[in-house]
């Protein structure tokens, strides 16, 4: 009997590693492709065919598109609505789940039911930006980072994870004279780095990617954040970049195209690592007490 468990534990276990090998190849082969084609010269590329490795390398496509500022311009936008808008989230999801987190808030569940009826309806798009426009957003980065300062599902996982917190470490703080601001900034909020953490990598992600708010409520190509860049050279197929055209180049425009997802996509990859230590513990942490 203890064998044939263990038998079983050992095709379990190999089945599972072959499983969890391809699902990793299948995401990772595509983001090789990618990167190989982008160092591949115009010669090769010409050729088609699927590249895994660069038979020629080149660096043709990183000097085009580094020759103009537009992508420079582009990047900057989005860094700056990826960390600003990111604080902007865990300030204010922060400031809302505490207190939702205090059983005897008045008026607390009808607040929660506010919520969670959020997550299933929205105001809808045009809806939405009138009121982005009303309130004077339209053609400012504020429109990308403000309209969603706040995420229903993130509020209620953070309000379950303020509520583990031990009532007795913001009673002895309170005795020391802090008040409810300086309990949330001084106790609360340093021991809830994992979650913290976690959270906001979720929404830097999502600032860093987002693409449709801009087109929407964005007209100045100057404010332009990288990933509507990227669309334009890929879905709508611009064949040029800043003042440049590609036809004045010897350069293939599948290149260029992959250029830019590369250099798209790996700055935000360099964050996963210092923050992946905290991810599991930061949304499991606060994912069971309701």
């Amino acid at each position: 009997m203890t064998q044939d468990k263990t038998l079983g534990n050992r095709i379990f276990d190999a089945v599972n590693s072959f499983t969890l090998l391809v699902i990793a190849l299948v995401c990772v082969l595509p983001f090789v492709y990618v990167t190989a084609i982008s160092f591949t010269s115009p010669a090769e590329v010409a050729k088609g065919g699927l590249m895994l490795w660069p038979k020629e390398w080149s660096l043709a496509a990183y000097r085009y598109i580094f020759s103009t500022d537009t992508l420079f311009r582009s990047m900057l936008v989005s860094i700056y609505i990826t960390v600003v808008g990111t604080l902007i989230n865990l300030l204010f999801t922060s400031l809302m789940a505490y207190p939702l987190a205090k059983t005897h808030l008045r008026g607390r569940q009808t607040i929660l039911l506010g919520v969670l009826i959020t997550m299933l309806f929205s105001g809808g798009m045009i809806p939405t930006y009138f009121v982005v426009k009303e309130l004077h957003l339209t053609n400012t980065l504020w429109s990308l980072m403000l309209p969603g300062a706040i995420s229903a599902f993130n509020l209620i996982v953070l309000k379950n994870f303020f509520q583990q917190i031990p009532d007795g470490l913001e009673d002895s703080a309170r005795i020391d004279g802090c008040n409810d601001v300086g309990v949330l900034f001084r106790i609360v909020l340093p021991l809830s780095l994992p979650a913290m953490a976690t959270f906001g990598l979720f929404y830097a992600v999502g600032h860093w990617n987002q693409f449709f708010n801009a087109i929407l409520y964005i007209n100045d190509n100057r404010l332009y954040p990288i990933q509507v860049l990227l669309r334009q050279i890929v879905i709508l197929s611009q064949s040029s970049i800043g003042d440049t055209s590609i036809e004045q180049t010897e350069i293939q425009p599948l290149t260029i195209r992959m250029a830019v997802i590369v250099f798209a996509t790996v700055p935000i990859l360099l964050v996963y690592p210092f923050l992946q230590k905290h991810f599991a513990k930061g949304v499991m942490l606060g994912s069971v007490k309701g």
